[in-house]
């Protein structure tokens, strides 16, 4: 990026305010780490339940159906129903917004993504290892979620139309590369998105078993709030 983009100028020296900030291929890179540490946090502190990555949620209600050991129904079933919600929400916010600034909506969905979060953060500070806790965590950060993936989806940015389940990231990585049919043009955004899963995973379990749940959720609400105020409206 050059000084005249980061100063929101664009090549003819009008003034862009879409270009102030933050591009959204990094945003969206830096949002895949805070689902990874979200997931650490529900999966590993909240019953074996996801709370962002809504695929593998499907398969743990299952589990829990059939009664495997360590899964519960109530538990699974308030986090899909919240992200439905909160994916809802976004869909309300995305037909109302997305004929405007980019820049406004990522921000205004990043500022709410990081109040709920920091309000699970809270409420894991001020009231850890109860029942009542379990559920209201599990419910602000799976609605947080679906809002954020709706908002997402309707970016539409290539390779990045989700932050938070990536079987078809790593399918289109093995089908483009070199040993498929080569023609993997963007595969960096695709290894990024995978890397940065990963990572927030990693960081989320390595916070979560040995410090609680309080410090990666606030260190997650934290990320989004500045990612609110950074991101620009461009790719």
């Amino acid at each position: 990026m050059s000084a005249r983009e980061r100063k929101g100028a664009s090549a003819d020296g009008t003034y862009d305010p879409e270009a102030r900030g933050l591009r959204l291929v990094p945003v969206l890179v830096i949002l895949t780490v805070v689902s990874g540490l979200i997931d650490a946090v529900s999966y590993l502190g909240l019953g074996h339940v996801f709370t962002a990555n809504m695929t593998g949620n499907v398969v743990v209600l299952g589990f829990a159906a059939a009664g495997a050991p360590g899964f519960s129904v109530p538990h699974t079933a308030t986090s899909l129903a919240c992200f439905l919600l909160g994916a809802a929400a976004g869909g309300r916010v995305a037909a109302r917004a997305s004929g405007g600034s980019r820049r406004r909506w990522a921000r205004l969905t990043l500022s709410a993504e990081a109040a709920l979060i920091g309000a699970s953060a809270a409420v894991a500070f001020a009231w850890p290892d109860t029942s009542g806790t379990r559920y209201a965590l599990i419910a602000l950060t799976a609605f947080a979620m679906g809002l954020r993936n709706a908002t997402v989806r309707k970016l539409g940015i290539a390779h990045l139309t989700t932050t938070t389940v990536l079987t078809m990231t790593l399918t289109g990585l093995a089908a483009e590369s070199p040993l498929g049919d080569a023609t993997g043009h963007r595969s960096p955004r695709r290894t990024a998105a995978v890397i940065a899963m990963i990572a927030g995973a990693c960081l989320g379990a390595l916070l979560a078993l040995h410090h609680g749940l309080g410090i990666p959720l606030l260190i997650a609400a934290l990320a989004s709030g500045a990612l609110a105020v950074l991101a620009s409206g461009r790719e």
